[in-house]
């Protein structure tokens, strides 16, 4: 087309109908009358332009690829955490089951012995502190523990509390070598003491030496003045083996603890003694005997044999 007065008239018509559609459209805002129009061309252009695109992008279409795999493995990766923290959050349930029975066999035990008790968490064992069988839990004198304080759990004597920090303690296991608590026999009420022998069962003195004692009898601990360290009637164990009597003072016997010391997790701190003597009312109740079944054989006799014994005639 030539540079003649015509052709600028209509290039300046144009530029003009452009500005005013431009204009219309702004103005429109997402009511634009143009908007038909956009749609049309894009229903009809756009096939064409992804086709392009496509055609003429080959590295853009790796990268999207790239990227989009890399959100599926992020997504993979994601599932996967999900997956593991489930399984410890059905693993920590578990714990938490078991940790709920524990506490609740502890809270029954302190109120049929009508203990005052302030639970806590063994968070160490004694291995820093020597040789000797201790844990550490985590309640100090912050949380009103003294030394000297029984210890128990939810089926019988653990310790004592030997030493206090401000937010932990120290307690001294009953199968400790220097572990010593006065032991009160159900029924009988004899009297003796318990040491701790390690990982054998704890050894008992009893102070009479002609006591009757068997295997399967239970102790309790008998108590101490104040109640410390020890407060009265918290089960203590049961007899494994008595000891023959050979005419001496005391009476040996071993007991095997209720309390499973190697195993410890939640325990209590007897913070308040009972009014009065449990006895022994915190025991477990005993298990039933099982019954012995009563086998009955009926003898059938056989022909000329003598029922009654007398010898038959011929």
């Amino acid at each position: 087309m030539r540079d003649t007065r015509e052709s600028r008239l209509l290039l300046v018509l144009l530029v003009a109908i452009a500005f005013a559609l431009i204009t219309v459209d702004i103005r429109g805002g997402e009511d634009s009358p143009v908007d038909g129009a956009r749609q049309a061309a894009a229903t009809v252009f756009g096939p064409v332009e992804d086709g392009v695109a496509t055609a003429v992008d080959p590295i853009g279409n790796a990268i999207s690829a790239i990227r989009d795999s890399g959100s599926r493995h992020d997504r993979l990766a994601a599932l996967e955490k999900e997956n593991a923290a489930l399984k410890a959050e059905l693993g920590s349930d578990d714990r938490n089951r078991s940790r709920v029975k524990q506490l609740d066999k502890m809270l029954k035990t302190a109120a049929n012995g009508q203990y005052g008790i302030k639970g806590a968490e063994v968070i160490a064992i004694g291995a820093a502190q020597g040789f000797s069988w201790t844990v550490t839990i985590d309640i100090g004198s912050h949380d009103g523990i003294e030394r000297d304080m029984t210890v128990l759990n939810g089926d019988g004597l653990v310790g004592r509390v030997t030493t206090v920090g401000p937010d932990t303690s120290t307690v001294l296991l009953a199968n400790d070598p220097d572990f010593t608590v006065g032991t009160r026999m159900e029924k009988t009420d004899e009297l003796g003491f318990a040491s701790g022998q390690g990982d054998r069962p704890l050894r008992v003195e009893l102070l009479n030496g002609k006591a009757k004692v068997k295997k399967g009898d239970r102790l309790v601990t008998f108590g101490s003045q104040a109640d410390r360290p020890f407060v009265p009637g918290v089960p203590v164990g049961i007899v494994s083996r008595v000891d023959p009597s050979g005419g001496d003072l005391t009476r040996t016997v071993y007991v095997e603890p209720f309390a499973g010391l190697t195993k410890l997790d939640l325990v209590g701190v007897v913070v308040e003694a009972p009014r009065k003597d449990p006895r022994d009312t915190v025991l477990p109740p005993q298990p039933k005997a099982t019954p012995t079944p009563t086998v009955t054989v009926t003898v059938t006799p056989s022909a000329g044999a003598s029922v009654s014994g007398q010898p038959q005639e011929q």
